[in-house]
């Protein structure tokens, strides 16, 4: 993710060029991929009857790595509108400004209170061992994740430097089509996987198992 991160930080596109885009995408690498890994695991937990094997313990663990994740998402968010605007750069400051007011206010303020604002709620520990809660905000944390991505591609690319190339996203039902089609292709191998491959380590249920004790000179 560092790598890709440089494929953005290293261009001219206002938005886009700035330093902290490394640590920025890898902290909200795992910050979705754990949002995604509690809205799977939840409701599989239970289909599955593995209540044994996955237990509040993980769930607590889970419930911090979000919380610290989210915490350095919340960080990186206001560095970029601060840098944005103490850089003195009219383009980078018109960039921000535009996702917090703009035509794209609706995508940047719902990825801001999704990602840094929801998963504060985790410092507390009735949240992160109450199921439904975190199932909610895994819910909250992958759309706003996803509306991350919307806002860096999207708001950087609509308002550049040529203003003859300013424009706003239209999309067509091919657009609709590839994005409905990806949770319908994503869904049908994670199905597909759980049902025929264990989704638990085989190593990690052989170390639930109590090792034998001696009795009587034989094991």
């Amino acid at each position: 993710h560092s790598v890709v991160s440089w494929d953005f930080a290293v261009s001219i596109v206002p938005g886009w060029h700035g330093t902290i885009f490394a640590p920025y995408f890898v902290a909200g690498a795992i910050y979705s991929g754990i949002g995604m890994v509690l809205t799977l695991i939840i409701p599989l937990r239970r289909a599955l009857k593995i209540e044994h094997m996955i237990t509040e313990y993980h769930f607590d663990n889970l419930a911090k790595l979000t919380l610290l994740t989210g915490s350095i998402l919340f960080y990186a968010y206001a560095m970029e509108y601060f840098v944005g605007w103490y850089s003195g750069n009219i383009f980078e400051q018109t960039a921000f400004y535009r996702r917090a007011f703009g035509p794209y206010w609706w995508a940047g303020w719902t990825m801001i209170v999704c990602n840094a604002f929801v998963s504060q709620l985790l410092w507390f520990r009735k949240i992160r061992t109450n199921l439904t809660s975190l199932f909610v905000i895994s819910i909250f944390i992958n759309i706003g994740m996803w509306f991350e991505r919307y806002v860096i591609i999207v708001s950087s690319l609509s308002n550049d430097y040529i203003p003859w190339a300013w424009d706003q996203l239209n999309p067509t039902w091919a657009d609709w089509g590839i994005l409905l089609g990806s949770f319908g292709w994503f869904g049908m191998w994670f199905l597909l996987f759980a049902k025929n491959f264990p989704i638990v380590a085989i190593q990690e249920i052989k170390e639930m198992i109590p090792m034998p004790r001696k009795r009587g000179g034989h094991h």
